[in-house]
């Protein structure tokens, strides 16, 4: 199990007083990851739950956990986005930011949101094996989108490795498991 705390990217404007962490863990064709998001959620746009949550488009334009998982020395790489409503994606892209599309493999993804009045918990275990054989290691980039209060747009990751804010970048692909 590998334990991760993510980092904003730099800017001049201010942050929310958060923190988010978490961790992830694989085994044969399982992945699991749970994110926690702590502190000032007052200053956070967190969606309401969707009594019957569903794959929707455009989730990263709000608060939205993400990762994205690639094998080393293939091009390809699929993005996972996780509302706080319980609405969910998953897309296939070629390369970087090349090709997207909705991956055919995910009709449902089981998450678990448990939210207190200082804390977010999202948890979600699925089938690996979908896309990548389970003796593939993978490259992973652990990723938050927050919305604050105030409009503003905030940033998280592993690492920033990019000028801007980009969670395609492979270079930010840090874990491998």
């Amino acid at each position: 199990m590998s334990n991760f705390t993510l980092v904003p990217f730099p800017t001049t404007q201010p942050l929310p007083q958060i923190a988010i962490n978490g961790n992830i863990d694989r085994v044969s064709d399982r992945l699991a990851i749970s994110y926690r998001l702590q502190g000032d959620l007052a200053a956070v746009v967190i969606p309401s739950a969707n009594s019957s949550p569903s794959r929707q488009l455009d989730l990263w334009e709000a608060t939205c956990f993400e990762f994205f998982i690639g094998i080393p020395g293939d091009r390809q790489y699929w993005e996972f986005n996780l509302a706080p409503s319980g609405d969910w994606n998953v897309f296939h892209l070629d390369d970087y930011r090349q090709g997207l599309r909705l991956a055919p493999e995910f009709l449902d993804l089981p998450l678990s949101i448990d939210r207190q009045a200082d804390s977010l918990e999202i948890e979600l275990a699925f089938n690996l094996s979908k896309i990548i054989p389970p003796d593939c290691v993978v490259e992973i980039a652990v990723t938050t989108v927050i919305k604050s209060t105030q409009g503003k747009m905030s940033y998280w990751a592993l690492t920033h490795t990019g000028t801007d804010a980009d969670f395609h970048v492979r270079d930010s692909f840090v874990l491998r498991i």
